[in-house]
């Protein structure tokens, strides 16, 4: 992103799409929500569907010439230079069960590469942006990773240890086993958490593109660092393993550990 003034219109447009979804998921929150379950076993709910089309609904109206990737319904013009990126219910299972540990993730790519994102949070009224090159920013204010600390002492969130099944399990096994403290469920939220410094380090597996895309310009215009687990840069075309932490020494020591060197 380099015009000003394009940075600020996908800016607003953002904050729209935010402001769209939000009362719908706030207006279903501990209220009746019909719950169905995808083939992968994880729930969607009317409100999932509901946020997902009142954002579409505007982008077809206001960006028509840009891509949109929705968890909930699919790509459209995925061959587009911008690509919108959403999940209009980041941690429905948290939703469904009456924890306010939820989000809107609203990420925009340029050509594969994240350059902005949004998570925010309805229900506890928070909401972060972060746009390449400039400061992330939680309720209009910046936010700052905190200073490192060692990995021993690091706190780690990540979403559910099922993530972790499988192959993945020994590498984020010596990453638990070397930080401080594992803490499980915050869903998006622990990305906005360790932007505002409260959280050392975020390692998640088996994400999509609509789970990572908005969380990457808000972590690095905090000061943080996010990669995949082999320390690449994130795009549309990473594998769903991520990791980020609260600056570029504690990243190396987790990636390490990652890669048991």
């Amino acid at each position: 992103m380099t015009e000003a003034s394009g940075a600020e219109a996908f800016t607003v447009l953002a904050h729209k799409l935010a402001d769209a979804a939000g009362p719908i998921l706030a207006g279903y929150f501990r209220q009746p929500n019909p719950i169905e379950f995808k083939s992968d076993r994880s729930p969607v709910s009317a409100a999932d569907r509901e946020a997902e089309g009142a954002m579409r609904a505007i982008l077809e109206r206001e960006a028509p010439q840009h891509g949109i990737y929705g968890e909930e319904m699919g790509r459209v013009r995925s061959d587009a230079e911008w690509q919108w990126v959403l999940d209009p219910l980041d941690g429905t299972a948290s939703f469904i069960t009456g924890k306010p540990l939820f989000g809107t993730l609203i990420g925009l790519a340029r050509n594969g590469t994240p350059v902005l994102g949004i998570i925010d949070q309805p229900i506890l009224k928070e909401r972060w942006i972060g746009v390449a090159g400039r400061e992330t920013l939680c309720n209009g204010k910046p936010v700052k990773t905190r200073a490192a600390k060692d990995i021993g002492s690091a706190f780690l969130y990540a979403t559910t240890p099922q993530m972790f099944e499988g192959a993945n399990s020994p590498a984020f096994e010596r990453l638990r086993q070397g930080v401080r403290r594992a803490v499980w469920g915050a869903e998006c939220y622990a990305y906005g958490m360790l932007s505002s410094g409260y959280v050392d380090i975020v390692c998640e597996a088996d994400l999509k593109p609509y789970d990572y895309t908005a969380v990457v310009p808000v972590i690095e215009g905090a000061g943080g660092t996010i990669s995949d687990w082999q320390g690449k840069a994130v795009t549309l075309a990473t594998d769903g393993r991520i990791l980020a932490a609260a600056d570029g020494a504690l990243h190396r020591e987790a990636l390490r550990l990652l890669a048991g060197s």
